[in-house]
């Protein structure tokens, strides 16, 4: 610990000589080194933060003088000898130094200044000895840890130990995701209430803690705190810096090592689809390599969001994409299914899955829940909603499962131009007509056919705005049922009647026909695939 003005004075050495405190500003100011002169004008020889030692002799002769000097110069005490000084003298010199604010100790009786001087410098150059080794050892220390690609718990760990503190690792929402120290357990109690405010009160803290962000700008990903801490600020910030720094590291040697291993799980997806891989064991032997844990199935799985932003900056696209595929490993692997991953277009991940399905569960089950995981993280992360996903068919071998991710991109996007449901995962028989209209969505006679069927509603809308698609698009949703959908129109039903009766005129047809209720109701479902693909 630095040296304090007030330490000095309580130095058995100084205590030896009966000091008597005139003015005690300042006792708690650091000191830098010890200056022994009587010199009246020291200010060429200082640089500030020095004890003086004097015999007191110019002080005496014009103390205003001498004490001015001494708080331009930086001094930060006086310790002078002034045995046979009178009381009221002292006094006056005392109202001196309290008017320029300098701390000002005198001396009743006459001790050795060397004896002063080489046990403060001792202390000091001691203290500075001390304060190398630690930076050596702190250095050293996350140096070891960065090198070996330690765990953030490690490194918090380490923080924790070199300052004797709590130290707790937060993220951006105040989660403690890492935490070491005596009773860290209990000062965790509470912690995200006690967090958050004292993020919102930064000039008013609440608490002794000490903050560094982990990464910087937009890349701040999380903060370092040491509670309590009980080094001094300097050390403190120092061990939290580089803690801070060895954090970011871990980031990015992690990520590296991701980026590499998802590029290689993309390739293989690729090398299966383009046929350059023909043989199941070797398609096989490099999953397992790439962590896909073997299984009695495969499920091919299509992860997509709809209303993807299309990419303008390529940089915040790559970040989005980024996120969302940290999001989909995640939460397989939280959930204890291993899989391989590939980015297929924007918003879109292909995943080949190996279910744990150790509990009683169903396959959809359990591909539920995780579906419903994807959308609540995918969400909370991105702050894109809706996230749907396609299940393709289970193959006991792996080069099936991967060419039938095709069929599982499919499902995704027909289940994604779906009305909303509590549904999130779906399988070919959940989008039964709509997937059938999809495949067919580029042969121009289904396009004909529906153009055929609605054309003059079409028209009619455009022209006089009367709203009789979507009067129509109701009708054939609730099977007819005319009471309902007035209901839902919030129209009366004389006018719900009219409008109906409009419809029959204009297309020509017959509500009430089963042939024909089905026939529009596939034109409107083609109709709608068409629109969301532009």
């Amino acid at each position: 610990m630095p040296l304090t003005v007030g330490d000095i004075i309580d130095l058995p050495v100084l205590q030896s000589g009966e000091p008597t405190t005139l003015c005690d500003q300042g006792f708690d100011r650091e000191v830098r080194w010890v200056h022994v002169s009587d010199v009246a004008d020291l200010s060429s020889l200082l640089q500030g933060g020095e004890l003086v030692l004097t015999t007191g002799d110019a002080l005496r002769a014009a103390p205003r003088e001498y004490l001015d000097g001494m708080a331009r110069a930086g001094v930060v005490a006086v310790v002078a000898e002034m045995t046979g000084a009178d009381s009221r003298v002292l006094a006056q010199i005392g109202e001196v130094a309290a008017e320029v604010g300098l701390a000002l100790v005198v001396l009743r009786r006459v001790i050795r200044f060397v004896d002063v001087t080489e046990e403060v410098h001792r202390a000091l150059v001691a203290e500075q000895y001390a304060e190398v080794e630690f930076a050596r050892t702190t250095h050293e220390v996350f140096t070891e840890l960065t090198m070996r690609r330690a765990a953030p718990a490690e490194i918090t760990a380490s923080v924790a130990d070199l300052l004797g503190t709590p130290v707790v690792l937060e993220n951006l929402t105040h989660q403690a995701v890492a935490s070491a120290g005596a009773q860290a357990t209990l000062l965790l109690q509470n912690w995200e209430r006690r967090s958050r405010l004292q993020a919102s009160t930064e000039d008013s803290r609440t608490e002794n803690w000490s903050v560094v962000p982990v990464g910087q700008g937009d890349d701040q990903w999380a903060r370092l705190i040491a509670l309590d801490p009980s080094a001094d600020d300097a050390r403190t910030a120092m061990v939290l810096e580089r803690g801070a720094q060895a954090l970011v590291m871990h980031r990015m040697a992690e990520r590296g090592r991701l980026d590499l291993e998802r590029q290689a799980q993309a390739g293989l997806i690729e090398d299966v689809l383009a046929e350059r891989l023909r043989h199941e064991d070797d398609v096989a032997a490099r999953a397992s390599a790439l962590g896909l844990r073997p299984a009695a199935e495969y499920v091919p799985v299509s992860l997509l969001v709809p209303h993807w932003p299309a990419e303008v900056d390529p940089v915040a696209t790559q970040r989005l994409t980024t996120q969302l595929l940290d999001v989909t490993v995640r939460a397989v692997r939280s959930a204890g299914h291993t899989g391989i991953f590939s980015v297929r277009d924007a918003g879109e991940v292909r995943i080949i899955l190996s279910l744990n399905t150790s509990r009683a569960r169903s396959r959809q089950q359990v591909l539920e829940t995780l579906a419903r995981t994807f959308r609540r993280d995918i969400d909370r992360t991105t702050g894109y909603g809706g996230a749907v996903v396609g299940v393709g068919s289970p193959a006991r071998k792996l080069i099936p499962a991967v060419r039938d991710l095709a069929g599982a991109s499919h499902v995704a996007d027909v289940a994604a131009s779906m009305p909303p449901t509590e549904r999130v995962a779906f399988r070919v028989a959940d989008i039964r007509i709509r997937g059938l209209l999809s495949q067919l969505r580029d042969d121009p006679r289904v396009t004909r056919f529906a153009e055929s069927e609605l054309r003059d509603l079409l028209l009619d809308d455009i022209e006089h705005g009367g709203g009789l698609v979507e009067v129509l698009r109701g009708y054939l949703e609730l099977a007819g049922n005319k009471s309902a959908l007035a209901s839902r129109l919030h129209m009366s039903r004389p006018s719900l009647y009219a409008k109906l009766a409009r419809i029959e005129e204009i297309l020509d047809v017959d509500l009430a026909d089963g042939e024909s209720m089905t026939s529009l109701h596939v034109a409107l479902l083609v109709n709608d695939g068409a629109k969301s693909r532009v």
